[in-house]
């Protein structure tokens, strides 16, 4: 089994920055594909980011347009989202999950998940 927490989250002036991490326990990531989603009142759980085993390969959500970057450190056992000129829009709960065998886009696909960590901007 494999233990998901975020951290991070916060409240934050819309242009500003945070960084959420991710910190796994119970097994090692290093094999693992991790992706980061998110989930704003009244609408379905989206796909922000997504990074392979390795780290070598991520791939984002066309909202994101080059302001977010998630990154994995497997010494840590740790990903991160670092999110820059944050909107209004972007005010959700943000989770991150790790899949097993393969990277994905879709929630579906991953396995264990965290309990995510709000994230408010104001306008």
């Amino acid at each position: 089994q494999v233990q998901l927490v975020e951290s991070g989250g916060g409240l934050v002036q819309a242009g500003g920055s945070l960084r959420l991490s991710c910190a796994a326990s119970g097994r090692s990531v290093s094999t693992y594909a991790m992706g980061w989603f998110r989930q704003a009142p009244g609408k379905e759980r989206e796909f922000i980011a997504g990074i392979n085993w390795s780290g070598r390969v991520t791939y984002y959500a066309d909202f994101v347009e080059g302001r977010f970057t998630i990154s994995k450190d497997n010494a840590k056992n740790t990903v991160y989202l670092q999110m820059n000129s944050l909107r209004s829009d972007d005010t959700a709960v943000y989770y991150c999950a790790a899949n097993q065998y393969t990277h994905s886009r879709s929630a579906e696909e991953y396995d264990y998940w965290g309990q995510g960590t709000q994230v408010t901007v104001s306008s």
